[in-house]
């Protein structure tokens, strides 16, 4: 099994968040965990906030951070990616940072881990697996 595992989900993991419950058997039984690399950039912003907010304080907040790297097998460049994901952001008027995750479903066949509702929404419109 292939898995896209997105901002959103590797963050709930990290933060042992009690819904990541559901995606953490699934992710560890992957044959291969692929991210767009714009995904460390997403990770990294978000438990940045968590320690702007004092729920981390810094330490925590770089440990956090190397675990969900950890958890992503191969990180595709997102200059292989950004023709098919801005025309996809365009055709349904989508952020692109997502459309990055949805084309790495496409092209890998794979199953998309996210917690976002919106981009679940544009998969599911999409004929793309996902995680539940």
């Amino acid at each position: 099994m292939i898995t896209i595992l997105d901002a959103s989900a590797a963050v709930a993991i990290v933060m042992n968040l009690p819904e990541s419950s559901k995606f953490e058997p699934d992710i560890a039984r992957s044959d291969i965990v692929i991210a767009p690399d714009i995904f460390v950039a997403e990770v990294s912003n978000a438990l940045w906030k968590y320690v702007r907010a004092g729920i981390l304080d810094s330490d925590q907040g770089s440990s956090a951070l190397e675990r969900a790297v950890t958890l992503i097998d191969t990180f595709e460049p997102g200059q292989m990616l950004y023709k098919e994901a801005f025309a996809l952001s365009v055709n349904h008027l989508h952020p692109v940072y997502d459309a990055l995750y949805l084309v790495l479903a496409r092209r890998h066949n794979g199953i998309l881990a996210t917690f976002d509702k919106r981009l679940a929404e544009l998969a599911s419109k999409l004929h793309i697996r996902m995680l539940h």
